[in-house]
């Protein structure tokens, strides 16, 4: 099973059925009809649009967030048919790109907005609220078939597929870089090293490199390489990038001997084809699972966002209450059946959207 890297639902005004697509780079067509009550989302309850509300809600941004914002959309839809929804998943930085340039109503975001798009959004005048709606463990995978692979620690990470990695064909040609880290899991086998992993434009990207790459790059390789003032992190550039995770989990599922990462839910939607690698941060190899990202022992785990528009809330009953029920006890059961891990404090997310709303006059 694959989520929908693309999902989309547009409203169309003779259907009913919602339909979300469970295969990468399709899209989804839905109509819904309204004429609900609102009810709101700070007591749990579930929200519907006020009656005769109609209009459009626009979503895109993180892939890994899409599949829960997608099956929010569905559920909320069913009750809603004159609002048109679309969600799609190209990436975060390009979802909170668009969000900025006052493109999209809400951003899904698998890390907090950074202080470019923090800028970006106060140049264009967007408003919004922060809304934290679960946690995933970002999980490192190899082939079901590669047994010879278990554990990594953040220093084999860094050999493996860190800027000083490039050009490295088999893992075992990143063994004298592991030894010079003090990597905890070589040597690696004599096997082609094939990568396929998220690109820049993708928020697991950005977490990844900000977790397990920077850290070590600060200290072995500090520089500035585009003369920006500021130091510059990536991984190796020289392995197969896509935003799309199911072409991650073809990639990495296809080669008996390959490497990569993705989010939780996308590895145990295609467990059996793909392995998840456990990860030592310093306490040992963890595997991800709901417990571990759950309890913080797993070193990559990581906060999923929804960041909202609060501009014009006021005169937009539908986009509210569309996030009333995201964050209603019916709708945030999405976060845990797209395969994520409940946010440890949904109150604090309520009171959070609720004060942006009675801000924005809503």
């Amino acid at each position: 099973m694959t989520f929908g890297k693309q999902a989309r639902i547009v409203v169309m005004v003779s259907l009913l059925a919602l339909v979300i697509s469970a295969c990468g780079g399709g899209t989804t067509d839905t109509t819904t009809a309204g004429g609900g009550t609102d009810t709101s989302a700070a007591d749990g309850g579930s929200a519907t649009t006020a009656s005769g509300a109609a209009g459009s809600v626009v979503v895109s941004g993180s892939s890994t967030v899409e599949p829960v914002t997608a099956l929010v959309g569905q559920n909320w839809g069913a009750d809603n048919p004159e609002v048109a929804i679309s969600v799609e998943g190209p990436g975060t930085g390009d979802g909170l790109a668009r969000f900025c340039n006052n493109e999209i109503d809400i951003a899904d975001a698998s890390r907090a907005i950074d202080e470019d798009e923090i800028a970006l959004c106060e140049e264009a005048g967007v408003e919004y609220v922060e809304l934290l709606i679960g946690l995933d463990g970002l999980s490192v995978i190899t082939s079901a078939n590669n047994a010879d692979v278990t554990c990594l620690d953040f220093n084999d990470l860094y050999a493996l597929v860190g800027p000083e990695s490039e050009g490295f064909a088999n893992w075992s040609d990143a063994n004298d870089l592991a030894a010079e880290l003090g990597a905890g899991h070589a040597p690696y086998p004599e096997a082609p090293l094939v990568i396929t992993a998220p690109g820049e434009e993708s928020g697991t990207y950005d977490f990844f490199v900000e977790t397990v790459i920077e850290p070590i790059q600060e200290e072995r390789a500090p520089e500035d390489l585009d003369g920006d003032g500021e130091n510059d992190y990536f991984t190796r550039a020289d392995y197969q990038a896509s935003p799309n995770d199911n072409v991650i989990i073809e990639g990495v599922a296809g080669n008996d001997t390959s490497l990569g990462w993705v989010g939780f839910a996308f590895f145990t939607a295609n467990e059996g084809t793909v392995a998840a690698v456990e990860v030592d941060g310093g306490e040992g190899c963890v595997a991800p699972s709901i417990e571990t990202v759950a309890d913080g022992s797993y070193p990559i785990s990581r906060p999923l966002f929804i960041y909202v528009k609060t501009n014009d809330l006021a005169s937009r009953p539908e986009l509210a209450s569309f996030v009333d029920f995201y964050l209603s006890d019916e709708g945030i059961t999405a976060t845990t059946e797209a395969g994520y891990v409940a946010t440890p404090d949904l109150e604090a997310t309520r009171t959070a959207w609720e004060d942006a709303k009675a801000a924005a006059g809503g």
